[in-house]
């Protein structure tokens, strides 16, 4: 059997905790990893002054793969989000978050998370104006649309629907959508596609989501609409997501450290769970990745173990336990 090399980040807070029920669903899915372990997050700072250390990166870099928990930026001493700066170290463009049967796949480098962010002066008050800058490129909306539309089509989905507000943002926002249309009239006759205004998505989803199958967009969007979607499914304790790039791609649970929880033993290890099945699909392992949903799926709804943000009373290990137990049934 292939033992594949992966680095792990075992996160801040409760990122332990489901880190560790996590690898014990993945040895007995029987799926073997050389896992290098680093760190980032608070974690890192206390080891080595830093969220996001040269080793870490270095481990990325030769590995091209990581699995990670939920890292928690420093307040104060001007350090950027360990996340986005992971994207942008990496090139990390395509973020593609699952809920069930809706995929939104969101740019991951471009728009208002590029850190143009400024504060003015005027007069006496040193913050009397505030200044955000978005950038967004015809190669960048380009490589996005076409990972979406190529998304759909390996993993047979039937339709792409483009998300932006060119209405109003006429200049980034245009882009962006002329782009993808570009891309869309590519694969006319195996794709579908549509578009739609954003504040109309954020209703649709609500009311109408079986109209979606795959979703493209920009990057702030595609933020608030992936947690959106997420709360269609029990919330950002069901949610994994996938930074993707060309030369690396690193799988999380898209929820926060949780501080308030860390230790208890009572984590919902699910999201990075399902963020591990993400990475089999990545690796080609698609039965393992299939085993694995099918196994946390039986947990939770036939079997009825579920910590308790989902309602129910089991410990993480107890849910992880649980999981196992399925996928070797």
């Amino acid at each position: 059997m292939t033992v594949r090399e992966a680095t792990l980040i075992r996160g801040d807070g409760i990122g332990p905790e489901i880190t560790e029920a996590t690898l014990q669903v993945l040895d007995a899915l029987g799926v073997k990893f050389d896992w290098d372990e680093e760190y980032g997050g608070m974690s890192a700072v206390e080891m080595a002054g830093t969220p996001l250390p040269n080793a870490t990166l270095d481990s990325i870099r030769r590995t091209r793969l990581c699995l990670k928990g939920p890292l928690t930026t420093p307040v104060g001493g001007g350090y950027r989000s360990v996340n986005v700066a992971m994207r942008q170290e990496f090139d990390l463009y395509a973020n593609v978050r699952p809920t069930k049967t809706i995929v939104i796949i969101r740019e991951n480098t471009e728009g208002l998370y590029v850190g143009l962010d400024h504060t003015f002066k005027i007069g006496g008050d040193r913050r009397a104006m505030a200044q955000a800058m978005s950038i967004v490129t015809r190669e960048g909306s380009e490589r996005i649309a076409k990972y979406a539309f190529e998304y759909a089509k390996r993993h047979g989905r039937k339709k792409v629907t483009i998300v932006h507000k060119a209405n109003i943002l006429k200049a980034t926002s245009g882009l962006f959508l002329d782009t993808a249309r570009r891309v869309a009239e590519q694969y006319a006759g195996s794709i579908a596609s549509d578009d739609k205004i954003v504040d109309n998505t954020a209703m649709q989803l609500v009311i109408k989501p079986e109209q979606f199958d795959v979703i493209v967009t920009t990057n702030l969007f595609g933020d608030i609409l992936s947690d959106e979607a997420a709360g269609l499914v029990g919330g950002l304790g069901l949610a994994p997501g996938a930074n993707i790039g060309t030369h690396a791609a690193i799988f999380e649970p898209v929820h926060g450290s949780a501080p308030d929880i860390a230790g208890k033993g009572i984590a919902n290890p699910s999201a990075q769970m399902l963020a591990a099945a993400m990475m089999l699909d990545h690796l080609g392992e698609l039965e393992a990745g299939k085993r694995l949903r099918c196994a946390l799926e039986a947990t939770i709804i036939q079997d009825k173990v579920r910590t308790p943000d989902l309602g129910g009373r089991a410990a993480t290990a107890e849910f992880a336990r649980a999981v196992v137990k399925r996928v070797r049934a």
